[in-house]
């Protein structure tokens, strides 16, 4: 079995998860529309919508999003497994009728904590975890979510962190994908930036290294129990 995964640039691609689906018996085929690759109409076993520097809405910038919203929507709507990460997230919710804004509260960027809600207690993808590290960079927000949507984390200072929309679609505005070399990578391209904002690029990446092994202890039971819904389905 294979997700079809949207990536939206060459620094943001599927890290841990490709490798963890892999073990778990799922495919990874990689859609790159920034390389002139067409979004597919459908997603046949699953689908993976990976992050990027692109705000949900800029459709005359990032010509493929429109596509991709698409895509998304008809997954969601077709019980195809989904999920959305970071820009991925905030593209589901404008898809299905919910809100992505700049964030009034600015950049959230680093290895921070989210708080699952007791609505994750029963989720297939959340139950049972606890406080988690989560790596963040964004800007934007998922500021109203969709009609149904089932809210399974929160932070501060943003608290749509995560949610599941029907039986087997999921959102989550944080990355459980990114390997301390992608964020490196990331922070290292954005330096000038992220200093005039008052980070320390140098914290940022010592901060998502030392984290590493509780990220991937935290993050890859997620992935293991998407590739178990994609294989149910």
């Amino acid at each position: 079995m294979r997700v079809t995964v949207v990536e939206h640039e060459a620094t943001a691609g599927p890290g841990f998860l490709a490798g963890w689906l892999d073990t778990a018996g799922i495919g990874c085929e990689v859609v790159r529309p920034y390389l002139g690759e067409a979004v597919p109409e459908r997603a046949e076993d699953g689908l993976i919508v990976l992050g990027g520097e692109a705000a949900a809405w800029e459709d005359e910038r990032y010509p493929w999003l429109p596509a991709t919203r698409d895509l998304i929507r008809s997954s969601v709507e077709g019980g195809v497994p989904t999920l959305g990460i970071c820009l991925g997230a905030q593209l589901m919710t404008l898809a299905c009728g919910g809100a992505v804004e700049r964030g009034e509260h600015g950049l959230e960027v680093g290895a921070l904590e989210i708080v699952p809600l007791p609505e994750a207690d029963a989720d297939p993808l959340f139950a049972g975890l606890g406080p988690a590290l989560a790596v963040q960079y964004h800007g934007d927000a998922m500021t109203r979510l969709p009609e149904g949507a089932v809210r399974l984390a929160t932070g501060d200072p943003y608290p749509n962190q995560a949610y599941r929309l029907g039986e087997r679609a999921w959102a989550v505005q944080f990355h459980p994908e990114t390997t301390p070399e992608i964020f490196t990578e990331w922070i290292s391209g954005s330096a000038d930036h992220l200093t005039g904002l008052g980070y320390s690029v140098e914290d940022l990446g010592t901060q998502v290294k030392e984290a590493e092994q509780r990220l991937i202890d935290t993050w890859r039971p997620l992935a293991e129990r998407f590739a178990a819904v994609v294989r149910s389905a």
